[in-house]
């Protein structure tokens, strides 16, 4: 058994079958499919059995999977902490971040770790919800992840954690949407015949809009996974959107209102790693964040500690 076997194996694992693990690896197909043979060869029993035109583990298989992640971030991270023995000079980052903390505050984090370790590279996949950024670290896709849900702490005591920001919750909108005049905090009350613009179920913003929902007239006009699609819509005129007041300054820049809003519903926002030993890079990530007062974009707002 070799780290490259293991590699294919998990490869297969994670992306549902032989052809896409191949695309992922960026080798044939029928190189996959050979090591995977020769690995089941060397330890003398099935890994996956046939389902149809796909895969599925077998039991051999499923219990090989959490020991063949940790043999191989046990190597990678072996590796790089030997490149590191003269500095941080190379080498990448991965951080899996929900869509609302990439505008505040991983934006501010990164740049000040690309300050201190202009070498790194450092590469952010995206998780919808919690529970997709615990995946990507449970899969190994990323080595951090920034989290934002009601309570992080207790919903990944599981992790190590280290507390970044709270977040508060505001709506965007045009001047013309017919918001109660004003900069006070909104009260859900006050809300009438609003139409909002919502996330996917499962976020704390969708939490909020559907509580709006619950309590008024105000209804769901489009509900969109594509974050990045909110102040778009809201521009087009098409509704309201309930977002983090990390957005604020995106909101403001391109001429919507911002209102808060009265709700004791927050997100606590915090960095969350699996418990065993960081990479060299990823270690010096935790530091940056753990050792700074404000590292977050001024012209983003928001600050961590």
């Amino acid at each position: 058994m070799d780290v490259r076997q293991l590699r294919y194996f998990l490869a297969v694992v994670d992306h549902g079958g032989a052809h896409r693990a191949a695309e992922h690896l960026f080798v044939a197909q029928p190189s996959v499919t050979q090591t995977i043979r020769r690995l089941e060869a060397d330890l003398g029993t099935s890994l996956f059995l046939r389902q149809g035109r796909g895969l599925v583990l077998s039991p051999s298989g499923a219990a090989l999977v959490a020991p063949a992640r940790e043999a191989v971030r046990s190597l990678d991270v072996a590796r790089e902490t030997v490149a590191a023995v003269d500095g941080l000079r190379g080498g990448q980052l991965r951080i899996a971040s929900m869509p609302s903390q990439v505008v505040s505050p991983l934006t501010g984090l990164i740049a000040a770790y690309a300050d201190a370790y202009p070498h790194v590279q450092v590469a952010v996949v995206a998780a919808a919800r919690p529970d997709d950024v615990r995946d990507a670290l449970r899969r190994g896709a990323a080595e951090v992840g920034i989290v934002a849900a009601a309570g992080t702490h207790e919903a990944f005591a599981d992790l190590d954690h280290v507390p970044i920001e709270t977040q508060s919750f505001v709506l965007v909108a045009r001047d013309d949407a017919g918001l109660p005049p004003g900069d006070r905090a909104l009260a859900v009350g006050e809300l009438t015949g609003l139409r909002l613009v919502t996330g996917q179920p499962g976020t704390g913003m969708r939490r909020v809009a559907d509580a709006i929902v619950a309590a008024t007239d105000c209804r769901i006009t489009v509900e969109i996974e594509h974050r990045e699609g909110l102040l778009p819509l809201v521009l087009s005129g098409l509704g309201v959107a309930v977002v983090t007041d990390s957005w604020r300054p995106l909101a403001d820049a391109v001429g919507l209102r911002v209102r808060r809003l009265a709700v004791e519903d927050t997100l606590d926002v915090g960095l969350v790693w699996q418990r065993h030993r960081l990479s060299p890079a990823a270690a010096a990530f935790v530091a940056v964040i753990q050792n700074a007062d404000d590292v977050t974009d001024p012209g983003l707002g928001g600050t961590a500690g």
